[in-house]
């Protein structure tokens, strides 16, 4: 009797922590992050530029893609 060729399994990517604890995603399914350069040189900055930093963004369009695969999980 023959043994059955097996097919190979499929590996799931691991949920990138780091960035799941940084990110939220919407109810729509958008992804909310916060403002990138607040903290560094924020001397250098006015406080308008500052002020708006503080607020959450939705990630770019061109950003989703790459960005969904570090959340499945």
């Amino acid at each position: 009797m023959k043994a059955k060729a097996r097919k190979p399994k499929k590996i799931k990517m691991k949920t990138k922590k780091t960035f799941a604890k940084r990110c939220k995603v919407t109810g729509s399914g958008k992804i909310k992050t916060q403002h990138n350069y607040v903290s560094h040189f924020a001397a250098n900055k006015s406080h308008k530029q500052k002020m708006h930093l503080r607020k959450t963004t939705m990630t770019s369009a061109s950003d989703v893609k790459r960005v969904k695969e570090l959340l499945q999980g």
